[in-house]
């Protein structure tokens, strides 16, 4: 029981010590409004790292006085660091805004027009430069069916095949 008790003390240490940083994103096709809609799910105390380091300026997530303006920087920053293509063809993104639950935080983009998916390829940045061990899990919905990457800084990109 000792040497257990030696073993598991400094593993929780570690564990607790060394976070992991990973991000979650639903891509929904709304086949019959031939929209996606996008939520993207961040913990906001390490965007505000890459926000801080993408504008040069300091930012208060949580106490920003400015709605309007931070918007606007989590726009940019948000855009620069996701792309969407379907059909090889790069898709625009519009950013609708963004509401904070505990730790994180959800953004919310759509895109509109978009034709039905059979190839889906997904380039997702976020947070690579500030943190080198980043994940960003994507899932995207076609027909309530997911399908799913991992993006890494070594694979910042991924294809997913659909049915026609």
């Amino acid at each position: 029981m000792r040497s257990f008790c030696l073993f598991i003390l400094p593993l929780q240490f570690f564990i607790l010590s060394h976070p992991f940083y990973i991000s979650l994103t639903d891509m929904v096709y709304k086949g019959d409004e031939q929209r996606l809609e996008i939520a993207q799910k961040i913990f906001w105390d390490d965007l505000e790292v890459g926000l801080e380091k993408h504008h040069q300026t300091p930012i208060d997530f949580i106490n920003d006085s400015d709605r309007a303006k931070l918007d606007k920087l989590l726009a940019d920053y948000l855009m620069a660091h996701n792309t969407v293509m379907i059909n090889d063809s790069k898709i625009s993104l519009t950013y609708l805004g963004h509401e904070i639950e505990d730790d994180a935080a959800w953004f919310y983009f759509e895109a509109t027009n978009v034709p039905q998916p059979t190839k889906v390829t997904i380039k997702n940045t976020l947070l690579f430069g500030e943190f080198p061990s980043q994940q960003n899990v994507v899932n995207f919905y076609v027909n309530k069916r997911p399908r799913s990457v991992i993006t890494t800084t070594q694979k910042p990109e991924g294809v997913l095949q659909f049915e026609e």
